[in-house]
């Protein structure tokens, strides 16, 4: 889901949203216009009177934009499909300064799966952020958790935050390289 650059918005309804990159929790109420920046991975970021918020998918409504759709295995998806899948989810974990995914941006360290049981498997993934202090951090950790959630047979997830080694440009992939110039 991509939605033009700088589409007018209005929130039909009260609703919560992120400001960016503070991280704060905000209610933009019912009426407040602004413009979506970026709407990558199913979140939107808007431009309202100064300021960047983040609006989660879930609230996609509030700005007449569409919730991302549910996600489904295939019959007969094995270990290798969950994976797969897995990975194309935090591939819609989007910076939402930038439109540069977790996954290229070279900030996901490790991703293990248990599939002993694979009607209730497990995932623990490592993760960075570009810098330790950043607001954003705890909503990225989030998206990252709630986009495996999503996933059919996916029963505990576990994110953790890793500094070591510590994230530089050099993390990033060429796609993600080329289109910040660095290419």
């Amino acid at each position: 889901m991509e939605t033009p650059s700088n589409e007018a918005v209005t929130f039909s309804r009260d609703c919560e949203a992120v400001l960016i990159p503070a991280g704060d929790t905000v209610e933009i109420p019912v009426g407040t216009q602004g413009n979506i920046t970026q709407a990558l991975g199913g979140s939107f970021t808007i431009y309202i009177a100064g300021n960047l918020i983040r609006v989660a998918g879930h609230n996609a409504d509030a700005i007449g934009q569409p919730e991302p759709e549910p996600l489904s295995l295939p019959d007969g998806a094995g270990n290798s499909d969950v994976e797969s899948l897995a990975w194309e989810q935090m591939r819609t974990v989007f910076d939402p300064e930038i439109p540069i995914n977790v996954v290229d941006l070279g900030l996901i360290y490790r991703c293990e799966f248990d599939h002993s049981d694979p009607s209730a498997r497990s995932v623990a993934i490592d993760m960075t952020l570009t810098a330790p202090g950043c607001g954003m951090g705890d909503i990225l950790v989030d998206d990252v958790r709630s986009k495996i959630a999503m996933i059919p047979t996916i029963e505990t997830i576990n994110v953790e935050f890793v500094f070591d080694p510590p994230w530089n440009m050099e993390m990033m992939s060429d796609a993600a390289k080329l289109q910040v110039g660095m290419l």
